[in-house]
């Protein structure tokens, strides 16, 4: 299933970005959804997950309260609302469908399928 982030940008600290994920030729309604992170030189950090149904949903400590993960099942999209933004917060955003897991999950080994990723740049 082909996923495709959109959304990406420059953006000044305390800025937003929402990004949107669509899953193209199958439904992703059954599984659990991800979004990780890679800034230059660093590993993939996972960032936000939320169950098939979008009933439950976890974050990293680093984005909890300033991110909001949500899924649309209807329009096989999944997003992340980014408030409140620091430098740190720059990174290549990716979204990630969990290998038949129907709750959240924080592990990059459990996702089976990835997008191309989004560029998110914090500026001072």
């Amino acid at each position: 299933v082909p996923l495709t982030e959109t959304g990406g940008g420059t953006v000044q600290i305390g800025g937003s970005l929402r990004l949107a994920c669509v899953a193209k030729g199958r439904t992703i309604e059954d599984v659990a959804m991800g979004w990780f992170r890679q800034a230059p030189g660093r590993e993939r950090e996972f960032v936000a997950s939320t169950s098939y149904g979008g009933a439950s949903t976890v974050y990293s400590a680093s984005v909890k309260g300033r991110f909001t993960m949500s899924r649309d099942n209807a329009k096989n999209m999944v997003f992340l609302q980014m408030n409140s933004l620091k430098v740190e917060d720059t990174a290549a955003y990716y979204c990630a469908q969990a290998d038949g897991y129907k709750g959240p999950v924080r592990e990059p080994g459990a996702y089976i399928n990835w997008g191309q990723g989004t560029q998110v740049i914090v500026s001072p």
